[in-house]
Parts: structure tokens; C-alpha cells; sequence
């Protein structure tokens, strides 16, 4: 080699022994991850304060040959892409993969529930992994929060896309963790539906109670009873329009809540409750005659006939057909506010329906009216009104789903300016809403006899989607942080300051909040 080609040689190995000794130098932008806002709250945090930087080379790379995660990885990806810009492609592996890229596979860990999960976040690679793909799922939700609020965007933003450096363990408190959305008072149809499920995903919620029948409207087509929707769907409070899921879009319903580890509960509400049929079908009155639409908001005054026996062949079939395209384990009964049903007719109605259920292999929910019933093994009693029932409950080996109106109802009003909703049970500020412990506040009631918390939303008052955000939000994080951070783990005065941080992830969301005047909202995320 000549010297002039040696002196190029080495000045070639000098300039990229530069670049690799000041590239491999670069500091990582330092960020404590146990100053994240993450609602809910995880069990365990341990920070490493550095972080791992998503780049446009940051594939996720999901175990080849376990069932169920691959859609995890994508559901990723797709909240990962808009904002970022990146490709963001999704792999399968049997190994490890390479540095820069984010890691989910399944698991046998000791320390996690079926829903738990462990994040273990370096300058290398963010590593998801848990027991079960629901926990993959949570765990992502937590990725997704520990990124800008502006990962949430549908747009690019300019980034840098960091997470902080250190090990998440976390696992749920309650297995039941719901909302509940009456559409029977005002219909909501599929895609605002699924706009709320994806809304629950946020913050690990795995359960939506779908509340479709009551005495403003029938809301699920029953093909053996094809009248219940033709007519008794027609209308709603204040006398608009209504309408109906046909069995596919139900179905399609179940199938997008499942990809996102929800569990639909349907709710037939009966023996009260029940104009909207007993319009449709006039032998299901004692008097065999249709009752006039009804558009008010009056509760109590309806009842099917309990005596007659088409009373029950009209369920079995309404049952039969919704269990059968119902993939999770639970039909709500009802069973509420049925004033004019006397307790003699009551009590058997009740018993009778439970049978009803359990045919159709499905377990009982019913509000903790039912309690005076004879329940039957794995029967739930919802606790919304009097704890006397609840304890009832109990008392014959029944769990309960924790639901105190003067708690967790989202149709309370905020206070006395709110001019949404109701407040016949209180009204309800966001401090009072995640203030409280369901295994202390009913005395005879321990956490060994609660499956969990759910929060209803009645729709008297509430006709469109930004109605709904404005009553859900921002108190659903924090009912859901009841249900799965422990209570020893929680106090509002320091929930208050990261439910304010929050505040900007929620808009990024577009989701139109309350901004309660008790939270100290960040100044761009303040109304």
C-alpha cells in the first residue's frame, strides 16, 4: 500500500473512531418514571430516571405462537403511528429482539394476576410481559400514558417520543372494574359506543354494562318478538326518534369490546321498567291491553304481569337469544323500582327469572332489590340504593357490585350549576366521587364479598356524546382507580394533582371534560 493511501486509510479510522466514541456517548434524556401521571395508580414504580426514545426504526415485536397478543401489538402501533409519523411495524419473534424496539410476550409470573402485568423500560428496549394477553393490554395502556400527552393526537406531532427508564409491576385490586351506559332513556348508536369503549380502555375498565330496555325504549332486536323494537324502539325521553341494535350490530358491539378486553353486560330490566314492551305486546299486561308509549322520566309505575304464563316464555325467549350472542359470563335482570309490583308477586318473579338465566348458562346480576328474592349460587347484587339489601345480599352467599348512587352515579350533578343531570341522590364533585372505600362503607360488607365497583351513567338528561364526556369525565378515571389501586394507595389530595396533568392527555382525546374548580388543572390544559 502506498503511503498516500495509507495516510487516507487513516484518516478514514480517525474520523469514525470520533463518531463512534461521541455517538456511544450521548446522554439519554433523564426522566422519572415515578413522576408519571398513570391513572390508575400502579401497585409498584421503580425508576432508573433515563429513558427509552421511540424512533422511526422502533418496531413491537410481539412471542410467536401465543394466542391473542398479536392484535395487542397492533392496537399499539395504530395509537403509536398518527401522532408520531413512524411506520411502527409489528413482528413476531421467538426471540429477544434487538435494541430500540418495544418487547410483548406472555408469561408465567407469580406475582401477577390474570390481568397484571410488568414493564421493565431501558435505554435499550421497553419490555412488556405478562400471565394473560389482558394483561399485555393494560399494560400498554400504560406505555400509552407514560408518552406525551400528545401521543394521543390523530395528527404528527414533533415529539421527542420518551418513556422513563425503570420496572412498572402492577396487577388490579377488583376482577370487576365496569361503567354502565343506559341507552334505553336516550339511544346512543354503535360508533358513539364503541367511542366510550375505547374511552374505558384508557384507564384498564373491563367491564360495559349496557342498560337496553326500560320504559322509554326497547334497544335490542329480538327476532321471536320483532314488535319490542319495531315499536317499543320508536321513541325516547322527550319524544325523539329512539332506534335499535340489530343483533349484528350487537354482536359487532361484543366483538370490538372483546378486542379491547371489556366484557359487555346486557340488561333486560324487568319486572319494572317495562312500558316499552308492554306497549309492544299487549298480552304481557294483566289487563291484555298495549299501554301508550311513554316519553317522561318518571320512574315505578310499570310491571309485566307476573302471574301470566307468556310472562315467562317472553323471557325465556328475550334471555335466549341475547345469551346467545353474549360471549361474557353475566345478564343484568334488572329489578329495580318496580313500585307497583307487589313483593308476594315479586319475590317468585324474581326467583323464576334467575332459573331463566341459568338455563341459558349465563350468572345473574340484578339490582339490591333482588336481594329479597331466593338467590341462586353466583347471583350478583348491585349495591345503588339501600345498603339493607346489599347486606341482604350477602347474607345468602351473594358478591356485590358496588355502585352507590350518592358515589359513583355519573348522571349527578357536579353542584348546584351543573345544567346536566340529575342530583336526587346528592351531587357529586370529584372528590366526593373518589373518596371513598368500597370494603368500609357498608359495615358488614368486607372486600371478600365485593367482585367490584361499577359507574353508572343514566341518560334522562344526556342526548349526545359531549353530554356524556362532560358527566363522565373526569370522574370515570377515578372510579377507576378505585376499583383497581389500593385503597391504602390512594388520597385525593395527591390523585387531585395527577388527574390536573391529566387534564391535557384529555383534551389531546378530545374529550370534553369538567373542569372542576378542586382540581389544580395545568394552565394549557385548563378551560
Amino acid at each position: 500500500m502506498s503511503r498516500k493511501k495509507r495516510k487516507i486509510l487513516m484518516n478514514i479510522l480517525l474520523i469514525a473512531g470520533i463518531f463512534i466514541s461521541t455517538t456511544s456517548c450521548v446522554k439519554k434524556t433523564p426522566v422519572d418514571l415515578s413522576k408519571e401521571t398513570l391513572i390508575p395508580k400502579p401497585v409498584s414504580v421503580t425508576a432508573t430516571n433515563s429513558s427509552f426514545e421511540i424512533t422511526n426504526k422502533t418496531r413491537i415485536y410481539f412471542n410467536k405462537g401465543s394466542d391473542g397478543i398479536e392484535s395487542t401489538a397492533k392496537y399499539l402501533a395504530e395509537i403509536l403511528r398518527p401522532s408520531t409519523g413512524f411506520p411502527v411495524q409489528v413482528k413476531s419473534t421467538l426471540k429477544k429482539p434487538k435494541s430500540g424496539n418495544i418487547y410483548l410476550s406472555l408469561t408465567d409470573n407469580k406475582n401477577l394476576s390474570e390481568e397484571g402485568y410488568e414493564l421493565v423500560i431501558t435505554e435499550k428496549m421497553v419490555q412488556l410481559t405478562a400471565n394473560q394477553p389482558a394483561g399485555l393490554f393494560h399494560g400498554v395502556q400504560t406505555i400509552r400514558q407514560l408518552l406525551p400527552d400528545e401521543i394521543e393526537l390523530k395528527t404528527h406531532a414533533g415529539g421527542p417520543w420518551l418513556i422513563g427508564t425503570g420496572t412498572i409491576l402492577d396487577y388490579p385490586e377488583y376482577e370487576y372494574r365496569g361503567a354502565m351506559l343506559d341507552v334505553a332513556r336516550h339511544f346512543f348508536g354503535v360508533e358513539d359506543v364503541k367511542q366510550f369503549i375505547d374511552q374505558l380502555a384508557l384507564y384498564k375498565i373491563n367491564y360495559l354494562h349496557l342498560h337496553l330496555s326500560d320504559d322509554q325504549g326497547w334497544r335490542i332486536e329480538i327476532k321471536s318478538w320483532p314488535n319490542l323494537t319495531l315499536h317499543g324502539g320508536s321513541t325516547e325521553v322527550g319524544g325523539g326518534e329512539g332506534g335499535f341494535y340489530t343483533q349484528e350490530q350487537y354482536i359487532d358491539l361484543v366483538h370490538y369490546a372483546a378486542e379491547r378486553f371489556i366484557t359487555i353486560v346486557p340488561e333486560i330490566d324487568m319486572p319494572g321498567h317495562t312500558n316499552a314492551a308492554l306497549s309492544s305486546y299487549p298480552e304481557l299486561n294483566c289487563n291484555g291491553k298495549a299501554t301508550k308509549l311513554y316519553t317522561g322520566t318518571r320512574v315505578g309505575f310499570s310491571t309485566l304481569c307476573t302471574k301470566k304464563e307468556v310472562t315467562y316464555t317472553f323471557i325465556d325467549d328475550v334471555i335466549g337469544e341475547l345469551a346467545s350472542m353474549t360471549t361474557g359470563p353475566y345478564i343484568h335482570i334488572g329489578g329495580d323500582e318496580s313500585h307497583v309490583t307487589p313483593m308476594k308477586e315479586y319475590i317468585p318473579f324474581i326467583n323464576r327469572v334467575q332459573e331463566i338465566v341459568l338455563k341459558h348458562g349465563k350468572m345473574v346480576i340484578g339490582w339490591d332489590e333482588i336481594a329479597h328474592s331466593a338467590l341462586k349460587p353466583n347471583t350478583v347484587v348491585q349495591y345503588w340504593s339501600l345498603a339493607k339489601n346489599a347486606k341482604k345480599g350477602v347474607g345468602q352467599g351473594a358478591k356485590v357490585l358496588m355502585s352507590p348512587a350518592k358515589r359513583a352515579y355519573l348522571d349527578m350533578q357536579y353542584d348546584s350549576t351543573t345544567t346536566l343531570g340529575l342530583h336526587w341522590a346528592a351531587y357529586v364533585e370529584v372528590d366526593s366521587s373518589y373518596s371513598w372505600d368500597p370494603e368500609k362503607l357498608v359495615p358488614g360488607i368486607t372486600k371478600e364479598d365485593i367482585l367490584g365497583v361499577e359507574a353508572p351513567l343514566w341518560t334522562e338528561t344526556i342526548t349526545n356524546m359531549n353530554d356524556l364526556e362532560y358527566m363522565v369525565f373526569p370522574r370515570l378515571p377515578g372510579l377507576a382507580e378505585i376499583g383497581w389501586t389500593p385503597a391504602a394507595d390512594r388520597s385525593w389530595d395527591e390523585y387531585k394533582v395527577r388527574l390536573g396533568k391529566h387534564g391535557k392527555r384529555m383534551q389531546a382525546l378530545g374529550i370534553n371534560y369538567y373542569p372542576s374548580p378542586l382540581v389544580p388543572w395545568d394552565e394549557k390544559s385548563a378551560k
